[in-house]
């Protein structure tokens, strides 16, 4: 039997080498393929006519239908409220007419763009515009349509970014593959948008359409090329401060006689905890954003994954009670625009 595993084992770790070297070179031949395509995909552009201030947002959007999603409006409209002007770009090729009328009185502008590159196509070409109508800002946020939010004020995750303690901010950072800021929510200061390694990087991306090539060369490689350069990066909510708030007292029992529980809830919880706990004891990194959601809304976090309740990617299997925990930390949060958007997206499984 031990030679029979032994066996298996080699094939599972030949197949899986060989599959990711097939993946690799797909990716590598996708990046060839877009020296071919211009790399400014954007089709039609509006403007309010005024000028951009001091503090801007490139806010990246994908709608198959062209809409704009109801879960989206109070988010634009926070930032508005925090003095962002909004260049709204659109991945969805072209908007809806009563997606342009919302869009119009939120936004300085609306870009809309061929569904190339993904979003870090969408993030060049917002950032080309902007460079094309200001040299001056102070505080530049690179964010998307993938969380619902903000369930709480903006304030405090806003006043966590300080450029003095570092040039390129995250709302959270991820240790899967190599270190990277999450890139749902990336903002940068005077020094990281005036420096080489910020424009280098930006002029090398290309609308590639391939996954795995953004999520290596881009994703990842947008916080790698930063450091590389001698740019500092960090989190407003670093990685260590959520695995240091995984309590390990619900797999504590009572008593020797005390009864096993028998509440599916619990029982998935602390299958959950359980999993964290041992990722966090052997330094086997997690995605901050789906494993570790429940330590992110008990610090208030603003956000929570779309994907994480539409598809749960990670198979967190403790999701089901995500409403009386958010309930919980967010008192006066509406999550009627989450519910109605969970209804027209989820398949095969309930909110």
């Amino acid at each position: 039997m031990d030679i029979l595993k032994l066996a298996f084992d080699m094939f599972v770790a030949f197949w899986r080498r060989w599959r990711f070297r097939y993946f690799l070179a797909q990716a590598y031949l996708s990046y060839w393929r877009s020296l071919l395509r211009r790399s400014n995909q954007v089709i039609n552009t509006w403007s309010n006519g005024a000028p951009l201030g001091r503090r801007v947002v490139v806010f990246v959007h994908f709608d198959l239908a062209g809409e704009v999603q109801p879960y989206l409006l109070g988010y634009l409209q926070a930032l508005r409220d925090h003095g962002f002007d909004i260049v709204f770009v659109s991945n969805s090729g072209k908007l809806a007419k009563e997606a342009r009328a919302t869009l119009q009185p939120l936004c300085a502008a609306v870009l809309t763009r061929r569904n190339v590159g993904y979003d870090f196509g969408a993030m060049r070409d917002g950032l080309r515009y902007v460079a094309s109508k200001t040299k001056d800002v102070d505080l530049l946020l690179i964010l998307n349509d993938s969380v619902y939010g903000p369930l709480t004020d903006l304030a405090p995750l806003l006043e966590g970014i300080d450029f003095t303690k570092a040039d390129v901010w995250g709302a959270t950072e991820s240790y899967q593959n190599r270190y990277h800021l999450q890139s749902y929510f990336i903002a940068a200061g005077p020094k990281a948008l005036s420096s080489k390694a910020w424009n280098r990087f930006w002029n090398s991306v290309r609308p590639v359409q391939n996954k795995l090539w953004v999520i290596l060369n881009y994703e990842v490689g947008m916080t790698r090329a930063m450091l590389r350069y001698g740019l500092r990066c960090a989190a407003v909510v670093p990685y260590k401060d959520l695995t240091s708030r995984i309590d390990p007292t619900p797999l504590v029992r009572k008593g020797r006689d005390e009864p096993e529980d028998s509440d599916p809830y619990i029982i998935n919880r602390k299958e959950h905890l359980e999993r964290i706990l041992e990722n966090a004891s052997n330094r086997i990194p997690m995605n901050p954003t789906a494993e570790l959601w429940r330590q992110l809304m008990e610090l208030r976090f603003p956000f929570i994954k779309r994907e994480l309740l539409r598809d749960n990617p990670a198979r967190v299997v403790d999701l089901a009670d995500w409403r009386e925990v958010a309930r919980e930390a967010y008192e006066s949060a509406d999550f009627a625009v989450i519910e109605d958007d969970l209804q027209k997206v989820l398949r095969d499984r309930t909110p």
